[in-house]
């Protein structure tokens, strides 16, 4: 009779890792094991400079003070309560310290446990908001080609990432999307491109198409991150903005990348001045330490759910884990380290140095584009004939080997480094990088 197997320290066989070549990395794996402000430190001891704050999520670095004692005092104070009918003081404060950051007409918070939560839950407010004004009709939702909300069967039906779509079967019914709006006539574009706010009339088409009064949602990365940083052209959210109120639709600006200071205001709604009728975060919430989302919506949307006997649960929806105790100290420790750090103002005040740092690739081998908005930019390189991916992949090794975490989808290489970064550090990290494109075949 056969022994039960445990396995040893460091067997790498049982963790199915997620998004990863798993029998490429465990044949040769890059393990971390301790962090520091700006740096990881590697299994053989050498320090590599994060340049992509984890993954978009450790805005204002690694192993931050203020934020680490907030989770070790929560864990000892009150480790967990639930929040269906009951609730703790901090997950209160946290949210009231949100709407203060929140574009003006954002009034309430709804807590996840991630950015795919926040847009499932997103999507779900949606129809039933408009069930509950009497719209019950409205049940269609509309996303956009190449966009990234979460790994989820509502986020991936909405998003437009082909392989993250293509495995699963036949998804949400009543979905449709909107054109990208990464085009030709953009390439080398520093902040908004120039060309393309005609694109947001497709969505004109569409309700032509199904009926405006079957149309609960939009939902857009305001600026898309994870399918290689793709940048809205001049006055395109605006347009979308004004046919979504025209036609009664709600939209939802998916900021689980844009939230909490990557373009340089707490959110993208900011910085392009275009208020949406729900936000979706996470990532920069917690600084990625502990796992938390939160949907932040208009005080319009909140209250028509509060209708009915006061007895009654107005919305089925939530999680164990929304507003955890600890997550929530996290996100106030978080919200606290921005503000008198000036983070937020930090991305800001090096967005132009960052940029042209980035830009000084062109011409560069096989970089056939580079685009930059706040403190994330992407260059994005020529595939191998026949061999899609496999250069940007190799180009990951490579920085990895000299000191630099990068991060690529498809041929795109992304960077979005934690806003402590100094110039210093801005110059080494590309720099490293022009090192290795110099090298890729």
């Amino acid at each position: 009779m056969a022994l039960d197997r445990k396995p040893a320290p460091n067997d790498l066989n049982a963790f199915w890792m997620p998004f990863t070549s798993n029998r490429q990395f465990k044949q040769s794996p890059r393990m971390f094991v301790a962090a520091k402000d700006m740096h990881y430190t590697t299994s053989d001891g050498r320090q590599v400079l994060d340049g992509t704050a984890g993954l978009w999520c450790c805005n204002a670095g690694h192993c931050r003070p203020k934020i680490t004692e907030a989770i070790q005092k929560q864990a000892a104070e009150l480790d967990y309560a639930p929040a269906f009918q009951m609730g703790h003081p901090i997950a209160f404060e946290l949210a009231n310290r949100i709407i203060d950051i929140a574009p003006k007409g954002m009034e309430h918070v709804f807590y996840t446990n991630s950015g795919s939560e926040s847009v499932e839950t997103a999507l779900k407010i949606a129809i039933a908001y408009h069930r509950a004004r009497g719209e019950g009709t409205r049940t269609r939702l509309i996303g956009r080609e190449r966009g990234y909300h979460g790994v989820n069967f509502g986020g991936i039906s909405v998003g437009g990432i082909v392989n993250n779509r293509k495995f699963f079967g036949t998804l949400l019914a009543g979905v449709d999307h909107l054109p990208h709006t990464h085009i030709p006539q953009n390439a080398f574009s520093k902040g908004q491109p120039e060309h393309g706010a005609n694109l947001a009339d497709d969505l004109e088409r569409i309700v032509a198409l199904h009926g405006a009064e079957t149309i609960a949602a939009v939902i857009v990365e305001p600026m898309a991150g994870s399918t290689g940083v793709l940048l809205p052209p001049k006055g395109y959210l605006e347009k979308l903005r004004a046919i979504t109120k025209k036609h009664g639709i709600l939209l939802i600006f998916d900021e689980v990348i844009t939230g909490f200071g990557r373009l340089g205001s707490a959110f993208a709604a900011q910085h392009f001045d275009v208020l949406p009728d729900m936000m979706t975060t996470a990532k920069g919430l917690t600084n990625g330490v502990i796992p938390m989302g939160a949907v932040i919506t208009t005080g319009e949307v909140h209250d028509a759910f509060m209708t009915g006997p006061e007895h009654m649960i107005e919305l089925f929806h939530g999680y164990t884990y929304s507003g955890n105790p600890i997550a929530a100290a996290a996100g106030v420790a978080t919200l606290d380290t921005y503000k008198e750090e000036g983070l937020f103002e930090r991305a800001r005040e090096l967005e132009s140095y960052w940029g042209d740092a980035l830009h000084a690739l062109k011409g560069t081998r096989n970089v056939i584009d580079i685009r930059n908005m706040g403190l994330i930019g992407a260059v994005e390189l020529e595939p191998i004939a026949g061999q899609p991916t496999k250069r940007a992949f190799s180009a990951f090794l490579k920085a990895y080997e000299k000191g630099i975490l990068i991060r690529t989808t498809g041929d795109i290489i992304a960077m979005s480094p934690p806003l402590i970064i100094s110039k210093a550090e801005i110059d080494r990290l590309i720099g490293t990088l022009k090192e290795v494109l110099d090298t890729l075949e």
